[in-house]
């Protein structure tokens, strides 16, 4: 195995910051707690470090709403304390892969800060706006440019009152869309993917990567078809990777809900240079009541989980899945 496909073999572990180590008696848990875990880490066998959002965050979404990418949220240090944890982590051995939360950003983010002062602002289209539906007064009940709801509840669509017109979020109304549409965009998050990269990251987990490319024009229907998978999502993976990734045997994980065994094969084909492998959330669902949410629990049934699992592991069969039991989005035991 090359060295660039390291990672088929390797053992990654989820550290969810918050609740790992608490270094400082605060009660929460924070970088320096994880750095005094290291050797236990080691022990355990463990190849690779998945660090969920540290960030610098107003913590809306626990850290998945990001208001500077390149900073760290005071709650578990500085930037001086991850780049001790990434040199002690690489002094043992270990690789330490960070999140990246991309389709979305804080509505603090200075980005979106600009892109909602005024409707000529140079960053207004950094993000997705729109107009009040045809006929209804902007800001009314019903208003809204689609009926989408949000992931999170609610419509998709918040209002804001500075310009008069809504602006997307997929998630919580805190966290915008970004518009991968503008080259601009896909520049400032490549910039920024590079220094993390100079500073030692050894890759990424790509958050909801799927959702980038949206389907235009929107209209009423399901969210989802509209957003996940889109017309351009190839065209901008593969150049993440020119811009970003190529050649420097970096991890890549693609969390992508809803994808198909034969849209996974696509990302993951080494040939088309975008991922090295995806998240994928059948296998997940199995052990929940079907038709309810996952805090309903039943026994997991194991011939299902093997049938799914060997789906996976067959029909991906030019690229690479993951294999995972569990992570932040499910339910703890």
């Amino acid at each position: 195995m090359s060295s660039e496909n390291w990672w088929k073999s390797a053992v990654v572990y989820q550290i969810y910051p918050r609740s790992f180590a608490d270094s400082n008696g605060d009660g929460v848990g924070d970088l320096r707690g994880i750095l005094a875990k290291l050797d236990y880490l080691q022990h355990l066998g463990v190849d690779v470090l998945w660090l969920s959002p540290v960030y610098k965050s107003p913590q809306d979404d626990n850290g998945y709403d990001i208001s500077d990418y390149e900073d760290i949220d005071s709650v578990f240090g500085t930037l001086a304390d991850i780049d001790q944890l990434i040199s002690a982590v690489h002094a043992r051995g270990m690789r330490l892969v960070m999140d990246l939360v991309v389709n979305h950003s804080s509505d603090e983010h200075p980005w979106f800060l600009e892109s909602r002062a005024s409707r000529d602002n140079p960053k207004r289209d950094w993000y997705w706006w729109r107009p009040a539906r045809d006929g209804f007064e902007p800001g009314a009940p019903g208003a809204e440019p689609t009926n989408w709801r949000a992931y999170f509840s609610g419509s998709a669509w918040e209002f804001d009152s500075t310009t008069g017109e809504y602006f997307l979020h997929q998630f919580t109304r805190r966290q915008p869309d970004l518009n991968w549409e503008n080259p601009d965009v896909r520049r400032a998050v490549y910039d920024m993917m590079n220094r993390w990269i100079e500073r030692g990251v050894d890759g990424f987990r790509m958050d909801v990567i799927n959702l980038l490319s949206k389907t235009e024009p929107f209209t009423d229907g399901h969210m989802y078809f509209a957003m996940a998978n889109g017309p351009r999502m190839h065209e901008f993976l593969q150049e993440m990777n020119r811009e970003v990734l190529a050649g420097k045997g970096l991890i890549t994980v693609g969390e992508m809900p809803g994808v198909t065994v034969e849209q996974a094969e696509h990302y993951t084909d080494p040939a088309r240079r975008e991922l090295n492998m995806v998240f994928t959330f059948e296998h997940m669902h199995l052990d929940a009541v079907p038709g309810e949410p996952k805090w309903s629990p039943r026994p997991l049934p194991l011939v299902e989980l093997k049938t799914n699992l060997a789906k996976w592991q067959t029909g991906i069969v030019n690229g690479w899945n993951s294999l995972y039991w569990n992570n932040h989005d499910q339910p703890r035991s």
